[in-house]
């Protein structure tokens, strides 16, 4: 039986995402932070709506336009619509940050071919 916590490795240089299930225009990822962030100056904006679970750990987020910032911890969850500029300000150090991440869209064609976390231009 498939667990969220299995596979994590030790080691962690570059934030992981794994695909859980893709299906119907639907698509579930884990993602693992450990102390990772978007890069200065990036901003992803996708095409695709974004429901996200902190499962364990901590996270900071910030918006554009408008203007914003959320601070998240174990439980918290929120909802980023299609072309939401955001990025990941921090995460946790200390331990894992565990997110559980919903994104969808009407056709899984064009939503598999544009890419889910897709910077902005």
């Amino acid at each position: 039986m498939p667990n969220l916590f299995d596979h994590i490795p030790k080691d962690l240089p570059g934030e992981q995402v794994d695909a859980l299930l893709e299906h119907r225009g639907v698509r579930v990822e884990r993602i693992v932070s450990r102390g990772h962030t978007t890069p200065e100056g990036v901003w992803y904006c996708q095409d695709a709506d974004e429901w996200v679970l902190l499962v364990q750990g901590a996270a900071a987020l910030e918006y554009r336009s408008p203007e914003g910032h959320v601070r998240l911890g174990a439980g918290d969850w929120l909802f980023i619509p299609a072309g939401r500029q955001h990025r990941v300000t921090w995460t946790a150090h200390d331990q894992d940050t565990i997110w559980l991440a919903l994104h969808w869209s009407g056709d899984a064609a064009e939503h598999a071919a544009s890419g889910l976390r897709t910077p902005c231009p």
